[in-house]
């Protein structure tokens, strides 16, 4: 089976990821959880689970009202297909609380993102957050803490 080599591809997938995380960095639940598919998931940081696109807009909602969220910086690694019509993607993300302006190095983390294609539209199917730990080599987590720290400077944003 030959893959799509298509740029259009990687420009949806990546599309997809930077609306998840600006409905995230903008406490819009509605739309963080239709961008999945019905039957979607999300493996949360702490390893909770959130499985199908109702409990995804429960969960994320109720979080969104008990807290003000940290806004998501990230550097995407990779986007590569698995199919025709199915798409991996992983990116390092730091995360800034609301009012600094540094990322905070203890919640940096992996974010992988699986998309399929359904009805001429990419969704996520799955979509986990797992902690950049690297307890063997804290030289590349520090690495990674700076340009994540870099990149968010560059975006020249304020954080509310």
């Amino acid at each position: 089976m030959e893959f799509p080599n298509d740029l259009n591809y990687e420009q949806q997938i990546l599309e997809l990821y930077v609306k998840l995380l600006g409905c995230w960095n903008t406490s819009n639940a509605a739309g963080f959880a239709g961008l999945f598919l019905k039957n979607g998931s999300v493996i949360g940081f702490d390893g909770s689970q959130m499985n199908g696109q109702l409990n995804i807009l429960e969960e994320i909602s109720r979080i969104f009202s008990d807290h003000k969220v940290a806004s998501y910086v990230s550097i995407v690694q990779e986007i590569r297909p698995l199919s025709q019509t199915v798409f991996v993607l992983t990116s390092h993300v730091g995360m800034v609380t609301p009012g600094k302006a540094d990322i905070n190095p203890k919640v940096n983390a992996i974010q992988t993102m699986i998309a399929k294609k359904e009805h001429n539209r990419f969704r996520i199917a799955v979509f986990q957050n797992t902690p950049l730990a690297l307890h063997e080599n804290p030289k590349l987590k520090e690495e990674i803490s700076g340009k994540l720290q870099e990149t968010y400077n560059k975006l020249n944003v304020v954080n509310p």
